[in-house]
């Protein structure tokens, strides 16, 4: 449910990231704010920080790193599309994001696969030639 600002009344940072589905848990969100993954306005946030209409945030989580601009604030967590009208991000941001995942994806391509179970004799002499025990 969004709310205007005056009517909501202070809304604290933790709950705002947990309404707009940053995090699963208020406790995630927390423990985010804690641990200096959130910031708003350029300055660590603690998890009561009042947060207001119109502060840019920069949000670190298993997703990427958001750098956004919130537009409405509610307390109540919703479904994805009413998360989506809380904030704006970033072009930036999701250019950075989309360049991470990409290079994320390339790396997991670039590890060897072995077969599925236990290796087998091929695979073993290759482990034991590339540890050195051969």
């Amino acid at each position: 449910m969004l709310h205007a600002d005056e009517k909501l009344g202070p809304l604290r940072i933790d709950k705002w990231l947990w309404a707009a589905r940053f995090f699963k848990t208020r406790v995630l969100a927390t423990t985010a704010c804690d641990a200096g993954h959130v910031s708003c306005n350029g300055q660590t946030a603690k998890p009561s920080r009042i947060l207001k209409v119109g502060d840019k945030l920069k949000v670190r989580s298993d997703a990427g790193e958001h750098l956004i601009e919130v537009l409405a604030l509610s307390d109540q967590r919703g479904s994805a599309t009413v998360a989506l009208e809380l904030y704006r991000e970033s072009d930036e941001s999701r250019a950075l994001r989309a360049q991470v995942a990409a290079e994320r994806r390339a790396l997991f391509l670039a590890e060897p696969s072995f077969t599925t179970g236990r290796p087998n004799k091929r695979d073993r002499r290759l482990i034991h030639k590339f540890s050195g025990r051969e």
